[in-house]
């Protein structure tokens, strides 16, 4: 602990959360090569499980952008459904030439920042940075409370976003419940449930729109597990803000702490 310092300071200089109206952003320790295969299954996750939003968002926006032109999620379709020639027909070079830069430079930094966060994380541990539990104004109210981690994960199955709702993330639940209903609507998912419950098979494999499609899987898997660690992950934050609130207002200081 940097005791030169002041109390305040200390505290300022690493955070180990802060609680806005906008969103409850906090620090925890991550596995680096988890936030590297998030990274990997679709750009700009690892950064919005990380709390860097706008990294997140503008790398979400052109993996959608470039996949799209590029007619990647085709390419991939036709090469596991083994039509090789025509993956080559339809993937536009010029495009996916873009991607590869930028989906390197998605895996190296999102690790990076992965590593970076967990070395301050446990900094902020070892100095017993404090932090503000409760926040309101005039748009919002923000507090640390107790989550249930298997209704995040629960409302993330309904529909993306609904659990980093739950977890008060409002940027990456508006976001992603966003970019889930553009991909429905391009893909026509509701209508191909509606026909496939109806029984026509036939019918709902016309209208479907694979190329949209595929964006799926991505994002329900990483809207379920974020949502899930996000709770946890407050849940831990809460205990330690009260634990440091009692020690600090009710615990004698003759007490002798175990050794």
């Amino acid at each position: 602990m940097e005791k030169k310092q002041r109390e305040p300071i200390r505290n300022l200089r690493r955070p180990k959360g802060l609680v806005k109206p906008l969103t409850i952003n906090f620090i925890h320790l991550r596995m680096p090569w988890v936030i590297a295969w998030w990274s990997a299954s679709y750009l700009g996750y690892a950064y919005i499980s990380l709390g860097s939003y706008i990294k997140g968002f503008i790398l979400i926006f052109l993996e959608a952008f470039i996949n799209v032109n590029a007619k990647l999620n085709l390419g991939i379709l036709y090469s596991l459904t083994g039509r090789f020639e025509l993956a080559k027909q339809v993937v536009d070079i010029n495009w996916l030439l873009y991607y590869v830069p930028i989906y390197i430079f998605s895996i190296w930094g999102g690790r990076q920042l992965a590593v970076d966060l967990n070395k301050y994380s446990v900094l902020a541990d070892r100095e017993d940075s404090g932090m503000i539990p409760f926040s309101i104004s005039g748009s919002d109210i923000a507090f640390l409370d107790k989550r249930k981690p298997w209704v995040a994960a629960a409302l993330s199955c309904l529909a993306p976003g609904l659990g980093h709702l739950y977890t008060h993330r409002i940027p990456t639940s508006f976001y992603t419940l966003m970019w889930w209903i553009i991909i429905a609507y391009m893909g026509h998912l509701f209508q191909c449930i509606h026909l496939t419950a109806m029984g026509n098979f036939g019918g709902a494999m016309a209208i479907t729109n694979p190329e949209w499609l595929i964006f799926l899987p991505s994002v329900y898997v990483f809207s379920i597990y974020d949502s899930y660690v996000n709770a946890v992950a407050y849940n831990q934050l809460y205990d330690h803000e009260q634990q440091r609130f009692i020690t600090d207002n009710y615990q004698s200081l003759n007490f002798p702490m175990p050794k």
